[in-house]
């Protein structure tokens, strides 16, 4: 699959009044000597004497001139015949020619070019001014044919890659997109200077000159003496390698391309990133999202031209991966849309990937597809970024989900949780970890296990009864807490019932006393009309709240209605009317993880997990990792 991204050949073929030429390809091995070979070898190859020659079928005779692939190029064509077939008529220019022989896929754009307009010397004064009634005031002298001739004379360009013809629709899309834009840049140089019509004259007269020579050499020849043929031989060969071209024309145009299967792959081997999937990536793209730069700052300047790179440098100035987009475009003085394309350009450009910023509540695992076999080449490269560390005992803390703030405590130096924090980076740049995100799924109790539902719910109260004091007990001897900074903790209903019935008997007695001690009857009065008063209040208070919720439910159906009243924090209005707002705007379908949820609600992580813990009988939670983001790299 890795080798259907590179291309076979690159091919230029130049047409115009004259007739059609091939006038370079790359690469330029002599065609004759391979079919040579090959006859040689079949009359070598040894013959079975019973063996029968099948000569009625002869649609079905092979032929020695068709497409093969040796050593991944081009073979079995000669020039005359490719220049014919990309020869294309004006009906079929400025558009996808996409072409399938045999094995080979054939993809191009043909452009039509004007050749330079030649003006007469007297061309200035052909130029007339219109009058005030739009008729021309002096009307200039009719041009020669000879110069409306050459206005009129067209050349016809194409630059043909040859791909494998198992390549798929993406990548076919790519070279198209490559062909195209060679074209128009080629278009724009001949219209300034001319460069197209002399870079062609001079590789025309190379072919006539070296005819008696070996094309093989003719082509290098061509490749030394123009610029043109250097520009396609250094794209091929970036294609190759890298997939990233940075190429300038005439000393003066640069052309930038980026090829996404094979440029994501210096990064993770093996992945196939097509566009699609990058743009599918980069629509999910949101505020608290951040970027992880995969290349050094001196790298990024080749993914953008000359007027872009202002911006880009000030977004570079803003850049750290502990913070969000929507912090570096405020600190680089940039509006979000503009933060948002540069992050996509990076990422498409394989400069950056998207990450959630780094904090202590977030949790790693191994990625399964990681390269850390003993002899992998990340082993040392870890052990060079960091002296003395060793990348399997490092990345053993994530065998199991496990968040940055397990792995530190309040008596580590800075420096040593800076450290972590750059090995974990490390780790994000080459994949070996993945982040994993919590996700809350809507799921009540049937009536039918309505019962055992109440029943285990007592039983989970009466066990954190039990475990109340061991656990108290456990967080004196505890010196850090840091490991469950992240967790709710439990609050027994069996203990806040306790607490009511204390402060309930403490009520009756007080007002037992008061109704005993001697007073005047001025104070007794009065203290008979407070407690009435108060009495009022909370009922009045208890009305309104069983008021509020019976409309909060009014939101879900029967069942889900009577398994959300068996759960105690129901009968708080403001945890209730949180669930319910959380449930209404669809975060509870698996859809949204909390981080998502915390920052289009606006709400801390400690209040979030305390919510789902209270309803912990009707929604459920996992742990996965952010499909929009983890999409980019588990196609393969």
């Amino acid at each position: 699959m890795e080798a259907n991204v590179n291309p076979l050949a690159v091919i230029l073929v130049y047409f115009d009044s004259k007739g059609d030429r091939l006038l370079y390809r790359y690469p330029y091995q002599t065609l004759g000597q391979t079919e040579v070979a090959t006859e040689e070898q079949r009359k070598s190859r040894k013959r079975n004497p019973y063996a029968a020659a099948n000569t009625d079928d002869l649609l079905q005779t092979p032929t020695h001139i068709s497409a093969a692939k040796s050593q991944g190029q081009l073979q079995g064509f000669a020039d005359d015949v490719l220049s014919a077939l990309f020869a294309v008529k004006p009906q079929l220019c400025n558009q996808k020619f996409e072409l399938k022989l045999n094995d080979v896929r054939f993809v191009s754009h043909p452009t039509l070019i004007p050749h330079k307009e030649q003006r007469p010397s007297n061309a200035s004064s052909s130029i007339s001014l219109p009058s005030a009634g739009g008729v021309t005031a002096n009307p200039a002298p009719a041009a020669p044919s000879s110069v409306l001739a050459v206005k009129k004379q067209q050349m016809l360009i194409n630059i043909v890659f040859a791909l494998h013809a198992q390549a798929s629709y993406s990548i076919v899309k790519c070279y198209h997109e490559l062909s195209k834009r060679l074209g128009l840049a080629l278009k724009f140089e001949e219209q300034r200077s001319g460069y197209l019509t002399e870079q062609t004259a001079h590789m025309a007269r190379t072919h006539d000159e070296q005819q008696q020579q070996p094309l093989e050499r003719t082509l290098e020849l061509i490749a030394e003496r123009c610029s043109l043929a250097q520009a396609l031989k250094s794209i091929f060969h970036d294609l190759c390698t890298t997939g990233l071209l940075s190429t300038s024309l005439n000393q003066n145009l640069t052309l930038c391309f980026c090829l996404p299967a094979k440029a994501h792959q210096l990064h993770k081997k093996g992945s196939m990133v097509d566009p699609e999937t990058i743009d599918r990536c980069l629509r999910a793209l949101k505020p608290y999202h951040g970027m992880l730069l995969l290349v050094d700052f001196a790298e990024l300047l080749d993914c953008v031209p000359p007027t872009g790179a202002r911006m880009l440098w000030q977004l570079v100035d803003a850049y750290n991966p502990l913070i969000s987009l929507q912090s570096m475009a405020s600190n680089a003085d940039l509006s979000i849309e503009h933060v948002y394309k540069l992050v996509s350009h990076l990422v498409y450009w394989a400069k950056a990937t998207i990450i959630y910023p780094l904090c202590e509540t977030n949790v790693y695992v191994i990625a399964p597809d990681a390269p850390l076999h003993t002899k992998s080449h990340l082993v040392e490269k870890f052990s060079t970024r960091f002296a003395g560390m060793s990348l399997f005992e490092v990345i053993s803390d994530f065998s199991l989900p496990t968040s940055i703030g397990h792995l530190t405590t309040p008596l580590q130096q800075p420096a040593r949780q800076g450290i972590l924090a750059q090995m974990v980076l490390w780790m994000l740049q080459h994949h070996l970890l993945m982040q994993l995100h919590t996700y809350v799924q809507f799921m009540p109790s049937e009536d039918e296990f309505g019962d055992s539902a109440s029943c285990g719910h007592q039983l989970r109260g009466a066990s954190d009864d039990e475990g109340d004091q061991d656990a108290d007990q456990d967080e004196l001897h505890d010196g850090s807490m840091l490991s469950m900074s992240s967790q709710p903790l439990p609050v027994p209903v069996a203990s806040i019932n306790h607490r009511r019935d204390v402060s309930e008997d403490h009520s009756s007695l007080a007002s037992d006393n008061i109704a005993v001690q001697p007073s005047s009857s001025h104070k007794s009065n009065f203290s008979m009309t407070a407690s009435l008063s108060t009495e009022n209040c909370d009922s009045i208070d208890s009305m309104e709240d069983e008021q509020k919720l019976k409309e909060l439910l009014q939101v879900f159906n029967d069942a889900d209605r009577a398994a959300i009243r068996r759960i105690p924090a129901s009968l708080n209005v403001d945890d209730l009317a949180l669930l319910v707002k959380l449930y209404q705007m669809g975060y509870f379908k698996s859809e949204h993880h909390l981080e998502e949820i915390m920052y289009f609600e606006n709400l801390r992580r400690s209040q979030l997990l305390q919510l789902l813990d209270k309803f912990r009988d009707v929604l459920i939670i996992y742990e996965t990792e952010d499909p929009a983001i983890a999409s980019m790299y588990n196609n393969k």
